[in-house]
């Protein structure tokens, strides 16, 4: 088992030092360039995966990259994205998706989550994706739909919709796969993702 007060000493011993520059200019400034919503699974980290720095990302992550449609009320991700988009003044969203999704994976393959039902609840954010995938059990296709509908989700939120018809926030569905650490852009047909604007 991984020893967190050990990693921390090691942050503070090692890595601080080494950044105490751009920490102690994120201790007064936070500015980031981009949203990214992803999945909470371990094995997705977005700062490695996109090269980032702290203070570049702005990160929601919840289980199967799933975004709510928008509706009054208390709502942590809703927040998050108005507070993103509307205050932040982030220029653009990723939704990224996974190989090996356990979310999308129980969809694609009928589990029975009745011992889960909260997860079974949340899940349900995805059925759209599941009527759009062709084949059933085609765990693939699935994160890809999966990826678009929640973009589209993304739309229905007031800030986002402001910001997408003032032409301040662009719109970007990923999907990384986490046995090669290819990031595919399922809005230009699998194009591979060479850099984050």
């Amino acid at each position: 088992m991984h020893d967190l007060a050990a990693g921390v000493a090691r942050f503070q011993r090692d890595v601080l030092p080494e950044k105490k520059e751009l920490f102690a200019r994120l201790a007064a400034h936070h500015a980031p360039h981009t949203l990214f919503i992803g999945c909470s699974d371990a094995r997705v980290v977005p700062e490695l995966i996109t090269g980032c720095e702290p203070g570049d990302l702005f990160v929601v992550r919840t289980a199967g990259n799933l975004v709510p449609p928008y509706s009054p009320g208390a709502d942590g991700v809703a927040a998050s994205i108005e507070y993103a988009v509307g205050v932040l003044g982030v220029r653009e969203i990723v939704v990224c998706g996974h190989s090996a999704c356990g979310a999308m994976t129980a969809l694609a393959h009928g589990h029975d989550l009745s011992g889960s039902p909260a997860v079974a609840d949340w899940l349900r954010l995805a059925d759209a994706s599941v009527a759009r995938t062709a084949t059933a059990g085609d765990v693939p296709a699935l994160v890809r739909q999966n990826v678009l509908a929640q973009l589209a989700t993304l739309a229905t939120h007031p800030s986002v919709a402001r910001a997408l018809a003032e032409r301040r926030v662009t719109l970007r569905g990923w999907v990384f796969d986490i046995g090669t650490g290819r990031v595919e852009d399922v809005r230009t047909s699998g194009s591979p993702v060479s850099h984050v604007a």
